[in-house]
Parts: C-alpha cells; sequence; structure tokens
C-alpha cells in the first residue's frame, strides 16, 4: 500500500466549496453528478463529497492499492473495523475503515 493520493472533504454546500476553492487556490473540480466534484491532477487530488449519507465526518484520506481484497483482508486482520464494504465508484472500487483510534480511512483500487 503506498500513501495517501485522494483526500475527500464533506461539503454540506457543494456549491460553495467549489465557489471557495476555486477562488482560493485555483483549482479545476469535475463534476461527478449533483452531490461530488473532485479535482483530477493525478498526484494528490481532493474530492468534495455533498451527499450528507455519503460524507465522512472529516477529510477522509485514500490509500492507493492493487489488490483490493488483500487490502480489505489485512485491515480486518490488524483490527480495522469496515464502515463501508468495497463498492463501485466511476474509476475503480473502494472501502472505507476505522483505524485503531477511530480515524476513518479508504483504500481504493482503480480500474485497469
Amino acid at each position: 500500500m503506498g500513501l495517501p493520493n485522494y483526500v475527500e472533504l464533506p461539503a454540506a454546500d457543494i456549491a460553495a466549496a467549489k465557489t471557495f476553492y476555486a477562488d482560493v487556490f485555483g483549482w479545476g473540480l469535475v463534476d461527478y453528478g449533483p452531490s461530488y466534484a473532485c479535482t483530477t491532477t493525478g498526484t494528490v487530488d481532493v474530492g468534495l463529497q455533498g451527499d450528507p449519507d455519503e460524507a465522512s465526518k472529516a477529510p477522509l484520506p485514500v490509500l492507493p492499492v492493487t489488490d483490493i481484497d488483500a487490502a480489505l483482508a489485512a485491515v480486518i486482520k490488524a483490527g480495522g473495523q469496515i464502515v463501508r464494504p468495497i463498492f463501485a465508484f466511476p474509476g475503480g472500487r473502494r472501502f472505507q475503515f476505522l483505524d485503531p483510534n477511530g480515524n476513518e480511512l479508504a483504500i481504493m483500487q482503480a480500474d485497469d
């Protein structure tokens, strides 16, 4: 597993968040439906999650892997608590978990 390549931020007002980050940092954000937008630089990108049913409570680091099933098994074996089982999204699959201190993280595998 690598270091985070993505950070997802909860954004109850996604329009305001998009405007803010564009104005402050000049970020170009790509919309993926009405409640999600993200940068697509290919380095460390930022996603804005506007759906309150999908958003984490705090910023969500996302770590890339090449084998999501092995990563899931490793998280479970190490005592991580799965809060969202593996699911598909445009561009890949991911799952979310809590570490022993209650921090929420996600692991994703990009589509080939």
